[in-house]
């Protein structure tokens, strides 16, 4: 079944308030009986969140139009005709309050991706919410609980690789600003509005290499060949993309941050990819990473960052005299992305610059302790779902345990629970895997996160705590594989 003709499916078969399937799948005796969206439980738990009791509106509009990428012109969708969309920036504990007016010609919603929120603003379509037609509005409205890096986008169809993405950043109004500046850093891998558009991509990516026999030699259009990198164990990705981009502009036109030497600068890395990993290095500096998708850690040095899509780090920089290229390696597909860091005279790298610290220490989960605050206390699981990850280019057949997604069939998770998902990789490619509204902490003693790069023939254990009732998407962040099927539900059940 296509994707269109499981999307038919799923509205037609929605129930009372448009919460999708798991509605239509009404208790019985025979059934279990599934917290919904719409379940009392779920403002409970919003209710029971920390907040500052101060509340920040903010409106968001997602349209179609052209955006300069610093010299190619695209169109493209996007959120206010910027790229990326413009950030939201609060405190840990404020209430964000997102009106989104939909001027696209297709559904959409927004996902806030690394919050823990409340269910019914996750923005699953079709799970925790309809979708939001065209010159439709729907308010967002949540507690951001917990400090750190975010970002947000749409979880419809392949609309990640287009332009619609924005930071989102909540402060700690606790922690100490051991540094003079913070600039956000939003890596992507660009293809709209070129000779392709995301969906077109989808539909040749859908053929599977089964279905391209006697093309040896011809011309692949989007889809990638012998792509291989060895921090990705093999096949390095799907997608052939003609410009890499960091804060929306090719290495060509880079954006440019400036300082003075010897201050100390927050990186926030973002990877708003859809089918790229991205190893991060600012030419002639070290990087001391900070935190992991929002996170603390205990401080770490490094040379490289090797970033997964949907992944983020926080690094502290403290910066020479000169000009500097941040130069962000798109991971077995040889090309990249560049910025500049300037603090003093100096020429400016070529877009072509490659800094010795890419080949240098490139930072492991293993290198990786979660700070004591945000560590896990040492318990055994109550319950543990084991997720194969399935599927081949040959039949573009992408799934979890053999199966595309359905969200019908969730796995059962109760509150209060401490909950094991353990990924293992059956696959010859890499697989950047998310669950949504929860941290979990990797493989026992790593750091917390909520992306965890899971690599061909590897497993990896990701442990939380069931304290947000609701119905959760668990996904590949590829988004080719992601709408190819490779998705499941974990949901809480009464």
């Amino acid at each position: 079944m296509s994707s269109i003709d499981r999307r038919t499916l799923l509205r037609t078969g929605l129930a009372v308030s448009g919460m999708g399937l798991l509605a239509a799948c009404a208790p019985s005796s025979t059934k279990p009986r599934w917290i919904l969206p719409t379940d009392a439980r779920v403002k409970a738990a919003e209710a029971a969140r920390r907040t500052t009791g101060r509340t920040h509106a903010f409106t968001l509009s997602a349209v179609s139009g052209r955006v300069d990428l610093g010299g190619p012109t695209v169109t493209t969708w996007t959120y206010g005709g910027a790229l990326p969309g413009r950030e939201i920036r609060v405190r840990a504990g404020d209430i964000v309050e997102v009106r989104l007016t939909n001027h696209l010609p297709a559904d959409t919603t927004v996902h806030w991706h690394g919050l823990t929120l409340r269910n019914d603003m996750d923005g699953a379509p079709d799970l925790t919410q309809s979708t939001v037609k065209h010159q439709q509005t729907f308010t967002y409205r949540f507690i951001a609980e917990n400090p750190g890096t975010y970002w947000f986008h749409p979880h419809t169809g392949v609309q990640l690789d287009r332009g619609l993405y924005a930071p989102l950043i909540v402060e700690d109004a606790a922690e100490p600003g051991a540094y003079d500046h913070e600039w956000t850093v939003v890596l992507d891998d660009w293809i709209d509005g070129t000779e392709n558009t995301p969906d077109q991509v989808l539909s040749m990516l859908r053929q599977g290499m089964g279905g391209m026999s006697g093309m040896d030699g011809m011309d692949m259009g989007p889809m990638l060949m012998g792509a291989t990198s060895d921090l990705l164990g093999g096949d390095a990705g799907d997608v052939k993309y003609p410009h890499y981009l960091i804060n929306g502009r090719v290495a060509a036109a880079p954006a440019t941050f400036r300082a003075r030497p010897r201050q100390r600068v927050r990186l926030r890395i973002i990877n708003a990819g859809s089918d790229t990993a991205f190893r991060i290095a600012l030419g002639g500096h070290r990087m001391r990473v900070t935190h992991t998708d929002g996170f603390p850690v205990v401080p770490v040095d490094t040379d490289a960052l090797l970033v997964g899509m949907g992944e983020r780090y926080d690094a502290v920089v403290t910066l020479d005299d000169g000009v500097f290229p941040l130069t962000a390696l798109a991971e077995g597909k040889k090309s990249a992305g560049m910025a500049l860091i300037g603090t003093g005279s100096g020429s400016r790298p070529s877009p072509s610059a490659r800094p010795r610290q890419l080949n240098e220490k490139v930072l492991r989960y293993t290198d990786l302790k979660p700070a004591d605050r945000v560590r896990l206390p040492s318990k055994n699981p109550d319950v543990e779902h084991r997720l194969d990850l399935t599927g081949s280019m040959t039949r573009y057949d992408w799934g979890i345990n053999g199966h595309p997604y359905d969200p019908a069939r969730p796995l059962p998770i109760r509150t209060g629970q401490r909950v094991r998902v353990t990924f293992r990789n059956r696959t010859t490619m890499w697989h950047p895997m998310h669950i949504h509204g929860h941290t979990f902490q990797v493989n026992g003693t790593g750091p917390r996160k909520d992306t965890v790069i899971v690599l061909p023939n590897q497993t990896v254990t990701c442990d939380f705590d069931a304290d947000n009732p609701g119905q959760w998407m668990t996904h590949c962040h590829n988004a080719y594989h992601l709408e190819a099927g490779m998705m499941t539900v974990l949901g809480y059940r009464t």
